[in-house]
């Protein structure tokens, strides 16, 4: 029983955070165009997380492409900036979507 519990605890120190960040893309509009593991508008998270996998500094790139949008990267549909996001939910958005791989 008292395995059960504290496995139970991990899986939802995990999830717990996974489930905010997702809440807070939907809040932001995010899961408009984008998907977790499929293209809609925008590429899916997966695939974002793998082409950024390794790079050092890809949790400040992908939060400036929160903010301020982008194009040219995933092809001919631009993205456009999002200032109503700051710049700490733009981290964690991207630290989230990093982390969907």
């Amino acid at each position: 029983m008292k395995r059960t519990l504290i496995a139970l605890a991990m899986t939802l120190s995990v999830a717990a955070p996974a489930l905010a960040d997702e809440a807070l893309a939907k809040s932001k509009n995010c899961m408009a165009c984008h998907a977790v593991d499929k293209k809609l508008v925008g590429p899916s998270y997966k695939d974002v997380a793998k082409k950024y996998a390794g790079q050092k500094d890809a949790v400040d790139k992908l939060a400036a492409k929160i903010i301020k949008g982008g194009s040219g990267v995933w092809g001919p549909v631009p993205m456009p900036a999002n200032t109503q996001v700051n710049e700490a939910d733009a981290k964690k958005l991207a630290t989230w979507v990093l982390a969907t791989k």
